[in-house]
């Protein structure tokens, strides 16, 4: 199935975990992928996908413009884009400094403003259609009281991704976002699933009984920019192994 053949999707965050995934995803299935990332794996990993890969701090303004101007310069056009770059941040809130909480709005929210809006502005500019798939949690709509700029930028890029939608449906420009639970990725590895009992603690509140996998999310961000949801603008779909239903805790059976 080659449902983006001759497309150009735009992948930020790139380098591993999720990222990674969806823009492997992408490849897979027909586009040409162009991945930014502040790591260099980014260059290896999306030369290994036939892509291209560009080093890009997605919280400095200059090198989203730098990033954009790069893959219309490489690629001609933009057909999708998945922000997904993001960082964390945790701690008290009474001891949470402003520069931090500054910080991670300007990479996981900010940073989705402003390469939308670019990526909008070509697409208007040449008249074709595009998607744009975002990538949220589902703490955008449950809290941690230790990543109070986490948390908030994720509630916002759920309303971002609506006034998107409505702002740019009349130039047939889809906007929607996804919720992940918790998925293995580097990061969850290292944090929230690093010992027995965080991850007895994560599972017991996932009726699924298990942590996702990033190709799981990678499918659903390929679905929102496909053609098979060529209907659907402005949502949020939470992909959390049915954690958000869920008010009690259930059991969990120790790791082998």
């Amino acid at each position: 199935m080659e449902r983006f053949k001759g497309k150009v999707a735009l992948v930020t965050g790139a380098a591993q975990g999720i990222g990674l995934a969806c823009a492997q995803r992408l490849a897979q299935e027909g586009a040409f992928v162009i991945g930014a990332d502040l790591q260099d794996a980014v260059l290896d990993e999306m030369k290994a996908l036939g892509g291209f890969g560009i080093k890009a701090d997605m919280g400095v303004q200059a090198d989203i413009a730098h990033l954009f101007d790069a893959a219309l310069e490489k690629a001609g056009r933009l057909d999708v884009l998945v922000n997904n770059a993001a960082v964390t941040c945790p701690a008290d809130f009474l001891e949470f400094k402003l520069e931090d909480f500054e910080r991670v709005l300007r990479i996981n929210l900010t940073s989705a403003f402003s390469a939308s809006q670019r990526f909008a502005r070509e697409l208007v500019a040449r008249k074709a259609p595009g998607a744009i798939v975002n990538m949220s949690s589902i703490n955008g709509q449950v809290a941690l009281p230790n990543q109070t700029a986490y948390v908030t930028s994720k509630g916002g890029l759920n309303q971002l991704t609506k006034v998107m939608a409505i702002s740019l449906a009349q130039y047939n420009i889809r906007a929607n976002a996804i919720g992940p639970g918790t998925i293995l990725t580097e990061m969850s590895k290292a944090r929230v699933l690093a010992t027995e009992e965080s991850r007895r603690r994560i599972l017991s509140r996932t009726p699924l009984g298990r942590p996702g996998e990033t190709s799981e999310i990678a499918s659903v961000a390929a679905f929102l920019a496909s053609d098979d949801a060529s209907y659907m603008t402005g949502q949020v779909l939470y992909v959390e192994g049915g954690r958000l239903a869920l008010n009690y805790t259930v059991d969990v059976a120790a790791a082998a």
